[in-house]
């Protein structure tokens, strides 16, 4: 279930970066323990204003997708620290196509 809910992620879009989470590489880890999935995401900075938009919207999604969840826990991480490096190879053909410089 781990696998699906990460593609779930895909449909999560970063409201300043106009790509989704998981190839913007915000998502650490999906983990699914007694009908709670646990989601290790992290930031672009420590103070992202998006923190509690983020934490509601993907509680959103995941218990729309999956009725069979108990609960949807995103838990914030620091470490490693997000960097640009952190984003995949599809995320920056993305930010190319709109013109960025990545």
């Amino acid at each position: 279930m781990e696998r699906e809910i990460l593609q779930a992620l895909t449909e999560v879009k970063d409201p300043e970066i106009p790509i989704d989470i998981v190839n913007l590489g915000l998502i650490y880890g999906v983990r699914v323990r007694d009908g709670v999935a646990y989601i290790d995401m992290t930031l672009t900075v420590q103070g992202c204003p998006a923190k509690h938009f983020f934490a509601e919207h993907i509680k959103e999604k995941i218990l729309e997708k999956f009725p069979q969840l108990k609960d949807v826990v995103v838990e914030f991480v620091f470490e490693p620290p997000w960097t640009k490096e952190k984003i995949s190879e599809e995320g920056k053909a993305q930010l190319r196509k709109l013109g960025w410089d990545i």
